[in-house]
């Protein structure tokens, strides 16, 4: 745990550096005697501003939930940009970084699961959101989706998933309908396919999901944080992963998923709150051998 708030000062001190070089106040990324490299694309910034009561921000409340390990310069970005952005949409929200502390390998779907069932009982609807993931555009919606799974990220606008049955990336449900698919399934170690079990999930829920109308941005609707070179996904297939990755879990989701929480830590940065949730996973290697890499 001390070694989180280490590496959270290490990224302090990176985002302050990535911050001088993008908005042309420092050195830039590559420079060097007599040479600059290209600056960093900075999200527009504005003031921040406060979670709110007024009654004009609506009775719904949004839990945030962003699955997390060791990518401490994306969320130094990420918590007061999202906070800025949903507090100027005036939607009351909080946001939970959801931290894999065990040894197993990074499970996206069932820190969101563990995130819903610890976000209490004062959100009424959750975001799926990546980290490395910001909406540019001021018309994207965030409310409160009522009629079904609303896709902030959808196919057309995502820069670099485009299929149509694509739900990655930010995906809104209100509780209700997440208890209704179960969750999502637990036995996806590693990167990827999870988005894709839960799609099926949805359907076979009665749901339809939903996607921004009237966007004009294109592919230009979001900042992808993630530098695929410096920082490599686990998209290893062991064993009988390969075909397991392409089933339907049936049985499993929230109501199994096996858990422990080290801590829980309020923390501000830059001056937007959230909550870190330390998350202990279990894995019966029986059923899904591939958590670990043996």
């Amino acid at each position: 745990f001390p070694l989180f708030f280490l590496a959270l000062l290490l990224g302090f001190a990176s985002l302050l550096w990535l911050q001088l070089s993008c908005s042309g106040e420092g050195p830039a990324p590559g420079g060097g005697q007599g040479r600059e490299g290209p600056r960093q694309p900075c999200p527009p910034q504005a003031p921040l501003l406060p979670a709110g009561d007024e009654p004009s921000w609506g009775p719904h409340r949004l839990a945030l939930l962003v699955p997390f390990r060791e990518r401490f310069e994306e969320l130094l970005a990420f918590v007061p940009y999202m906070h800025r952005f949903l507090s100027k949409k005036r939607i009351r929200h909080h946001i939970f970084i959801l931290n894999q502390a065990d040894r197993f390998r990074f499970n996206r779907a069932s820190l969101i699961n563990v995130g819903f069932l610890e976000s209490g009982n004062d959100t009424d609807y959750i975001a799926m959101h990546d980290v490395d993931l910001l909406p540019l555009n001021e018309q994207l919606d965030y409310g409160y989706p009522e009629a079904g799974p609303f896709h902030v990220a959808s196919p057309e606008l995502h820069p670099l998933y485009h299929y149509k049955t694509y739900v990655g990336g930010i995906l809104l449900l209100t509780k209700q309908h997440y208890e209704m698919c179960n969750g999502m399934s637990n036995r996806f170690w590693g990167w990827g396919r999870e988005d894709d079990e839960f799609y099926r999930r949805i359907k076979g829920a009665g749901l339809q999901v939903r996607r921004p109308s009237g966007i004009t941005t294109g592919y230009e609707t979001f900042q992808h944080l993630h530098d695929p070179v410096w920082r490599k996904r686990d998209q290893k297939r062991i064993a009988a992963q390969k075909q397991e990755q392409f089933k339907v879990d049936r049985e499993g989701g929230l109501n199994n998923v096996r858990y422990r929480i080290e801590s829980r830590t309020a923390l501000s940065v830059a001056g937007a709150p959230c909550t870190v949730l330390n998350i202990l996973l279990d894995c019966d290697t029986n059923e899904t051998p591939w958590c670990t890499f043996g």
